[in-house]
């Protein structure tokens, strides 16, 4: 169950080290509807964003910007944290870790308590696998893995609560005893209560020595995380399950500087809730992966997903509102959203439900808004381009003003779109003629003489149609003539002729946009398939 805190604080913390994966984005979004869940009950409420970039070597600017912008495409807007602007927002930062860093000296100050307190102790193990193996390098053999060598600033290579690799082992086989910070027992464990999966425990002894910093300006990710939480006020931790292995580690953190301890049934008690979520998986049900398809929030702007049908698809990866609605705003799920209502087991992304959302959130587009998210696509197949902040047509030059032109095709298409990069191989023989197999006319066992004359046929129907032309005419024009004949003889190779697709829209929708002119040319030009 929730616990109730009038002033709740979330944090989504992402490394810059690739760019903003859906599983990140998933867990954004958690975070982003639990705090909004909070202020529509009127409580005080605040989300943040904070960039771990520790990781020097691997930290990019590039992921740092991808993941600001995924982030506000999808709409999850933070309260607290980096602007897209460069600045800041907010009273607990600076909210890259590095920054906080340099400017706060915390990690630093925080180190030197746990040293000077006997919590945690200077390592001279070996840091490179060139240093492990150089048996001329006796110091590291003499001075580790005693807690209380003297430390020596010159010397030290990372710091440790409980440090434990291969090389450590050996040497504890070596030594018969290994630094203890914490003085446990081995059998003991560290339990906490999981809003997701109530009581979770873990043994001690498994964890071994763990390094916490590299050097007193390096810290590392389970220190700076509990260092930083406690510093910015998080009152619930929400974050993946592949992170449950690090909770143990900075639950024993947080008790070695004071902030946690253990209650009367063996439980800690921290400043802060955790909530671990089910994994993103795939059809499979193995970690979602590349071969599984595109795994960033980028990759699927770019495969023209709506940021609307991405929030709610997401949203519904590990969690149920208990009903049998789908469709959701972002408004109706943050009133909806809660802890309670997250699923334990992993949450299959499933592309086929994806498409059909994201259709759906389509349809529900003006045309003149699904234009605007169309030109990019149009523009990107060659079929438009834009001068001037106007539409223009690189391939043909409808009568119609491009603007409605563009326009009629798309209202056309909406009913049919699943996503918005499909427009331009939907939509090409609009701009452009044709080009096709002249097997594609042929509707059944037609003779390659029965498709011409159908052509024909075709031709001189539309050529005696008075403007204005609409589908009704058409229709009516045409169905007359077939009467009760097959109705694919004339209809098949007319369609064929103007879309030079297998599939398209209809013949009289079609000619609705093309114009009879057009349309006629088309027709022409098929027949000379047939000499």
């Amino acid at each position: 169950m929730s616990i109730a805190i009038k002033n709740s604080r979330v944090r989504i913390a992402p490394s810059p080290t690739g760019f903003l994966h859906i599983g990140t984005a998933r867990t954004a979004l958690f975070n982003y509807l639990f705090a909004q869940n909070y202020k529509i009950r009127g409580d005080n409420a605040s989300f943040i964003l904070r960039i771990e970039d520790t990781d020097q070597e691997r930290s990019k600017k590039e992921y740092e910007e991808d993941i600001l912008n995924g982030l506000n495409w999808l709409g999850i807007e933070w309260d607290e944290g980096p602007t897209l602007h460069g600045t800041e927002k907010g009273n607990f930062g600076p909210y890259n870790q590095s920054k906080r860093e340099r400017k706060l000296k915390s990690y630093s100050n925080y180190l030197t308590q746990l040293l000077k307190n006997g919590k945690a102790f200077a390592c001279f193990c070996p840091s490179s696998k060139e240093e492990i193996e150089d048996k001329n390098n006796d110091k590291f053999h003499i001075l580790c893995p005693y807690k209380d060598m003297a430390y020596n600033p010159d010397e030290t290579r990372q710091f440790v609560i409980r440090y434990k690799n291969t090389y450590a082992e050996k040497l504890e086989e070596r030594f018969k005893k290994g630094g203890d910070a914490f003085k446990t027992n081995e059998d003991d464990y560290v339990t906490f209560q999981d809003l997701v999966r109530n009581k979770i425990s873990s043994p001690k002894d498994i964890l071994g020595h763990f390094v916490i910093a590299k050097s007193f300006d390096e810290p590392l990710y389970n220190f700076a995380v509990v260092v930083d939480d406690y510093e910015m006020k998080i009152t619930h931790v929400i974050r993946g399950e592949d992170h449950i292995p690090n909770t143990p580690k900075q639950l024993l953190l947080a008790e070695a500087l004071g902030w946690a301890q253990v209650d009367e049934t063996g439980v800690f008690q921290a400043p802060w809730t955790y909530a671990h979520l089910p994994l993103i998986l795939g059809t499979d049900r193995s970690k979602l992966s590349k071969r599984h398809g595109a795994t960033s929030v980028n990759e699927y702007k770019t495969l023209g997903y709506l940021p609307e049908a991405m929030v709610n698809f997401m949203a519904l990866l590990g969690w149920n509102p208990g009903d049998e609605q789908e469709i959701f705003s972002k408004e109706e799920l943050a009133k909806e959203f809660s802890l309670e209502k997250i699923q334990k087991s992993g949450a299959v992304f499933d592309t086929v439900k994806l498409d059909w959302m994201n259709g759906e959130y389509i349809r529900r587009k003006s045309v003149e808004e699904l234009t605007a998210l169309c030109i990019p696509f149009l523009e990107k197949a060659g079929l438009i381009k834009i001068q001037n902040a106007k539409i223009k047509s690189q391939h043909y030059n409808p009568k119609l003003k491009i603007d409605e032109y563009v326009n009629r095709i798309l209202a056309l298409e909406q009913p049919r779109l699943k996503k918005l990069s499909e427009t331009g191989e939907r939509v090409n023989f609009f701009f452009q003629e044709p080009e096709y197999d002249k097997e594609l006319l042929r509707w059944k066992n037609m003779s390659d003489e029965d498709i011409k004359k159908a052509l024909q046929k075709a031709e001189k129907l539309l050529s005696v149609i008075n403007p204005p032309i609409d589908k009704k005419t058409l229709e009516k024009a045409f169905f007359d003539e077939i009467g009760d004949s097959d109705k694919g003889k004339l209809l098949w190779p007319l369609r064929a002729a103007l879309s030079g697709k297998k599939a398209s829209p209809g013949p009289f929708e079609i000619v609705e946009i093309l114009g009879i002119e057009e349309s006629i040319k088309r027709l022409e030009q098929a027949e000379q398939k047939f000499g």
